[in-house]
Formats: C-alpha cells, sequence, structure tokens
C-alpha cells in the first residue's frame, strides 16, 4: 500500500504516523509546506519526501492562506510521481484544502485540533473552506471525541475516531538517571513555553507547596521552549526559585519517555487542548496527571481513579491537587497504575495504527 500524507515534517505528530505505517508495511510519501528540524526520516526506507519548503508559510493573514494554493502544481506533480493509492491529509484545513483540490481519490482528511476548535470561528470565509474540504473527503478522522464534536456542524459525514495514542512499550515505568542529582518528588510539565499553556500557573502553584513544606525537596522540571521563556524564567527569579525550578529547553522526541519517568507527577493546565499525547504518554509511564478539565484532557483523564482534573487557571486548586500526590504516596502508584491499564486498553498506539490502516483498506475496496 502507497500513501501520501500532506502533513507538516516538523511535527512530531507527522514523524510518528510517517514512522508507525512505514513500520507496517506501508510505503509513505511526505508532502510538507514547512521543513523538518532534522532528517528524522532519513533512515526509513518505506518513507519518501516528496517536498518541503525551504521558507515558513505565512499564514497568518487571510491574504497569507492563499498562498498554499501555490504548491497544488507541486502537490499533483508528486501525486503523479509517487502514484499513491491513498492521499491523507494530516490537518483539515491548509493540508485538507491543497488535497481537496488535487481532485486525487481516495482522499483522508485528519482533524487535528485547531483546524476544526477555532479556525471556522474567525469568519464565513473559513467556515466555508472547511466544509468544502471534508465534503471533498472520502473519509475523515479525529483523534478525540471532542474534536468530533466540532466536526458534526460542519459535516454529516461520519467521522472516525482513532486516538493519537502511544507506544506502551517505549512509554512505560522504568529506571533512568535524572536531570536533578538528589532525591527529590519532582513536579513536572512537559509544553511549550506559551501563554495558553499556563506554566506562570503551574510555577506559582508549585511555590505555594515550597512554602508549606520548606524543609521538603521538592523540584519542579519545565520541559519545553517558547516566546514565554524569558518572561517565565524572570517568575521564578521573582519568586525565589530559582533553584528548584530547572528549564531544560527542547528535548528530542526519543527522550521525552526518560524525562516522563524523572517525575512523580505531570501538570498540564491549559486553557483547551483537542487531546493531549503528553498526558497519555506520562500516564503509559504510570505518573498521575494533573489536568484541566477542558476539551480532550477530560476526556483523557476522565475521573479521579486516572488522575486530577483542575478548573483552568487556578492556582489553589492546582496546588491542592499536587500536594495529594506529595503526601500520599500510595495514592501516587495507585493512580498512576490505573492510568497505564487506561492507556493500554484505548490509546495503544499499535491498535490506533491499525484503525488507520483498516479506515485505508476500506477505502481502496469500494
Amino acid at each position: 500500500m502507497r500513501v501520501l500524507l500532506l502533513s507538516d515534517t516538523h511535527s512530531e505528530h507527522t514523524e510518528k504516523w510517517a514512522i508507525g505505517l512505514a513500520t507496517n508495511g506501508v510505503k509513505v510519501g511526505l508532502f510538507s509546506f514547512n521543513k523538518a528540524s532534522y532528517s528524522w526520516y532519513a533512515n526509513h526506507s518505506n518513507i519518501e519526501v516528496l517536498h518541503e519548503s525551504k521558507e515558513k508559510l505565512d499564514t497568518d493573514t487571510q491574504l497569507g492562506k492563499l498562498s498554499y494554493l501555490k504548491y497544488i502544481k507541486d502537490l499533483k506533480k508528486a501525486i503523479a510521481y509517487f502514484k499513491p493509492d491513498v492521499l491523507h491529509a494530516h490537518y483539515a484545513t491548509s493540508y485538507g484544502l491543497i488535497g481537496a483540490l488535487s481532485g486525487f481519490h481516495p482522499f483522508v482528511i485528519s482533524a487535528w485540533g485547531t483546524d476544526v476548535m477555532k479556525f471556522p470561528q474567525k469568519n464565513f470565509i473559513n467556515r466555508a473552506m472547511l466544509k468544502f474540504n471534508l465534503k471533498t473527503a472520502d473519509a475523515i478522522c479525529a483523534t478525540s471525541h471532542t474534536i468530533e464534536t466540532f466536526l458534526k456542524p460542519v459535516t454529516n459525514k461520519p467521522v472516525q475516531v482513532i486516538p493519537f495514542g502511544v507506544d506502551v512499550e517505549v512509554f512505560s515505568k522504568k529506571e533512568v538517571k535524572s536531570v536533578i542529582y538528589e532525591k527529590a518528588f519532582v513536579i513536572g510539565c512537559v509544553k511549550s513555553l506559551e501563554e495558553i499553556y499556563n506554566i506562570d500557573i503551574l510555577i506559582k502553584a508549585f511555590s505555594h507547596i515550597k512554602s508549606k513544606y520548606q524543609q521538603q525537596n521538592i523540584k519542579l522540571l519545565i520541559i519545553g521552549t517558547g516566546s514565554q521563556e524569558f518572561t517565565l524564567k524572570k517568575l521564578v527569579s521573582d519568586m525565589n526559585l530559582s533553584e528548584d525550578v530547572i528549564f531544560t529547553g527542547r528535548i528530542a522526541f526519543s527522550q521525552v519517555s526518560e524525562y516522563f519517568n524523572m517525575l512523580d507527577v505531570l501538570v498540564n493546565i491549559s486553557n483547551y487542548e483537542s487531546f493531549g499525547v503528553s498526558v497519555i504518554e506520562a500516564m503509559a509511564c504510570e505518573k498521575p496527571v494533573i489536568a484541566t478539565n477542558t476539551g480532550g484532557l477530560k476526556e483523557i483523564i476522565e475521573n479521579s481513579d486516572y488522575g486530577s482534573l483542575v478548573r483552568i487557571r487556578d492556582v489553589e486548586q492546582t496546588a491542592f491537587e499536587i500536594e495529594k500526590y506529595f503526601m500520599d504516596e500510595s495514592l501516587k502508584h495507585t493512580v498512576g497504575k490505573a492510568a497505564r491499564e487506561k492507556v493500554i486498553q484505548k490509546y495503544n498506539w499499535k491498535n490506533n495504527i491499525n484503525q488507520m490502516i483498516e479506515v485505508y483498506r476500506h477505502l481502496l475496496k469500494k
């Protein structure tokens, strides 16, 4: 089977889908508007890069979004060369648009989140564009039931929910060498340092815990980079937390499972998320997760058996939930084990890959 993915090679999600399909016998072609930060596809004989743009597209304006259209000719050439059995756009708007305009079938669209949760709400042109793309698709997929809910008002076609799961063999509980050398209770987050992820609230909640348990060794590990990095580091300094908060910067995807195993609890308190891959990765490593009661996060955590749900930007409630796991080692282990079992049952990446391949097979039988 030959599948041409229209997807951003700079994204870890694209990397994961492409490698997952390739290792299951699918010949994968990649057509991207951006360029990967490193050649993650180089050692995979079943993956071929057909197009990567040298310049980053300006898509902040409506006029900028039209720049996608210049790639339709290149896409048609890639299709003629690669001869795919299936064309699959990962993102319902940008990649969905050029996929729809290519005229190739069978054509699959996967909605990732903001493409259906935010984009069509901006204006009627965006909404009309999304409806057109979805009308052209032969199959529509979503990574969560939350995204499926947002798709229902813009399409009457069935939506197949295929979670963006994790490799439960790679993401599992194991002994690792921590970047924190002394024994400590470690709170962590693995997110881009952007305003939407409320890392300032996490820092303030951490400060509350530190002031209450001054004699205890408690650390905060912030993993990632972003536009808020200077602001967050200044906040840490102003709150006299510099010795207890570690900023790692960006880490390679291959190291992510190791960093999860350095934590006692993961905190992911975003304003909204369509799914929450880092949450299920941490759960697979038997780590309790504290997340905001919104979008795909509440769908994953579900109830207190698998983690904790808190209100958005609520410092006190976030601190209270962290304290629960700090004070009760047995609770931490019980929730962590239940969380992993849920991931194995619902978010096993091998099963998710097979679900996607089955979508392709079904289309090819028509």
